[in-house]
């Protein structure tokens, strides 16, 4: 038995809303996919407890994962929709919680590598590129606006341009996501946060382009 929900997550201090993460458990894994805000992926043995966690009713409620992975973030809730008590009793049926078996040695190996990388999918240096140029071409709109309306220009546009043309080919260019992603992560762990990227990047970089 397995099932897959979807909903929001919170890892660490960062937050996914919905529909940006999917848990999914069968008898021997856990996992839970909140694109960027980061992978994570559990067996049995990682597992203290899962408890319902509510802040605010129907929107802000959920489950908390308490684990003993150390690469991760100790904070890890899945927020749902619907009760935090059904989706763990679904959880319990699948077997997974009271399931002592081991699991085979590349199943484990596998397992280990992705938890070594801990969370987030994407390689680090990269990341920091990307915020670093990002900032470096908002700063030369504003370094040469006259002062007068919105500091928008080519720098502007030419970010967007770069967010949108990372995201297609993330999307249609296996090195490229080599270059990009940690090992043994793939586009399906980021595809719906790439989709959400260049929808808002692009409207953006159109928007602009006729108004500027």
């Amino acid at each position: 038995m397995e099932i897959k929900e979807t909903g929001g997550a919170r890892i660490g201090m960062a937050n996914a809303t919905w529909p940006f993460a999917t848990l999914t458990v069968n008898e021997n894994k856990l996992t839970l996919n909140a694109t960027i805000v980061g992978n994570l992926t559990f067996i049995p043995n990682d597992i203290i407890s899962i408890e319902p966690y509510t802040v605010l009713p129907i929107l802000g409620q959920g489950i908390r994962i308490n684990h003993r992975v150390s690469s991760y973030k100790d904070k890890v809730i899945f927020w749902t929709m619907k009760s935090p008590k059904e989706l763990i009793r679904k959880i319990e049926q699948t077997g997974f919680l009271t399931n002592k078996n081991p699991i085979s040695p590349e199943q484990k190996l596998e397992i280990s590598k992705q938890q070594s990388t801990g969370g987030f999918p994407i390689k680090t240096w990269f990341a920091i590129a990307v915020v670093v140029i990002w900032n470096l071409l908002f700063l030369y709109d504003f370094t040469n606006s006259n002062g007068e309306g919105l500091p928008i220009g080519n720098g502007v546009k030419l970010a967007l341009a770069a967010v949108f043309g990372t995201g297609l080919l993330l999307l249609i260019s296996e090195p490229f996501r080599q270059l990009v992603l940690k090992e043994g992560r793939t586009l399906n762990d980021i595809k719906k946060f790439v989709y959400f990227l260049m929808l808002i990047s692009g409207l953006t970089l159109l928007q602009f382009t006729l108004m500027f």
